[in-house]
């Protein structure tokens, strides 16, 4: 796996690299209207507008509440929402099932997914991400990591990645121990291979696309890229224990644990009036098959 930095490469140089190659920029979203904006209207001036690095910019709208659809449609990017795309194949909730379903709906020959949280970003990811993808025909997929920048320093958050993820890979996966973030949500992905992989609807879609790439094409399809820094909201702990339930399934389903495809009872313990009360919520562990088989 190499690893490098965001700046080894210079936009001319991607340029001449990128060719007759289509490269479309995807960002899953679910009631994000207070960021989603500026992370459109970013990527779109700096690499739409100014040179032609991207060729779409599209966001998959995951049954949103709030107005994520109208403002990515105002900031310049083409929006659909996840339900509308292929209904005969129906609709399940989580990120997984929107970036699976982007498959769809986009035309590149290179999918770069970002997140649609960012507070403290810049432009330079998504070139960053497509450096070994343009240059390294041996990379098929690169993911990206960085600072995130709190009040614990430098490495705040990433609370499930290393309560869940990074002990998961040391004990199943050790091969993709020196992934820095396997959880980033900022990657890139040749459409043939994503198109290859069984996608999770939820959360685990980062981690089983390594688990999946590393299985059939070798160590040498992956690559990592060093983006500086980024911020985005954390989510509260409670909330955390589904994301922490679909990466487990996931995880162990591939080190050939038997288990159900029916949704997970998870039971946390909430207070009210004083006391701790059970609350049982269900998690699904669904996954999407490979999109190669059901594209027209």
């Amino acid at each position: 796996m190499k690893t490098r930095h965001w700046d080894d490469w210079t936009l001319a140089s991607l340029l001449a690299a990128k060719g007759e190659t289509r490269v479309s920029l995807v960002v899953p979203a679910r009631n994000e209207a207070a960021t989603v904006g500026d992370v459109v209207t970013r990527v779109r001036e700096a690499l739409v507008d100014t040179v032609a690095l991207l060729d779409e910019v599209v966001v998959i709208d995951s049954d949103s509440t709030d107005a994520t659809y109208a403002v990515a449609t105002d900031a310049g990017a083409t929006v659909h929402r996840s339900a509308e795309i292929r209904p005969d194949l129906g609709s399940h909730p989580g990120k997984g099932e929107a970036m699976w379903k982007s498959l769809f709906v986009t035309t590149g020959d290179v999918l770069v997914f970002m997140d649609a949280d960012l507070l403290d970003w810049d432009t330079h990811f998504v070139p960053g991400l497509l450096g070994p993808l343009l240059t390294d025909p041996e990379v098929g997929l690169v993911k990206g990591f960085y600072e995130r920048p709190g009040e614990l320093g430098a490495l705040d958050g990433g609370r499930v990645t290393e309560l869940v993820a990074r002990p998961l890979i040391a004990l199943l996966f050790p091969r993709l121990a020196g992934l820095v973030q396997p959880l980033a949500g900022e990657w890139a992905v040749r459409r043939w291979l994503f198109e290859s992989l069984s996608v999770p609807t939820g959360y685990a879609v980062e981690l089983t696309a390594l688990i999946d790439t590393v299985e059939a094409h070798g160590d040498g399809a992956l690559a990592q890229v060093d983006l500086g820094v980024r911020a985005h909201r954390h989510q509260a702990l409670l909330d955390l224990g589904g994301m922490a339930t679909q990466i487990m399934a996931a995880a162990l389903a591939r080190a050939g644990v038997p288990l159900s495809s029916a949704p997970a009872a998870l039971r946390q313990y909430h207070a009210a009036d004083g006391r701790l009360e059970p609350v049982e919520r269900l998690v699904p562990v669904l996954e999407r098959p490979p999109a190669k088989g059901l594209l027209g």
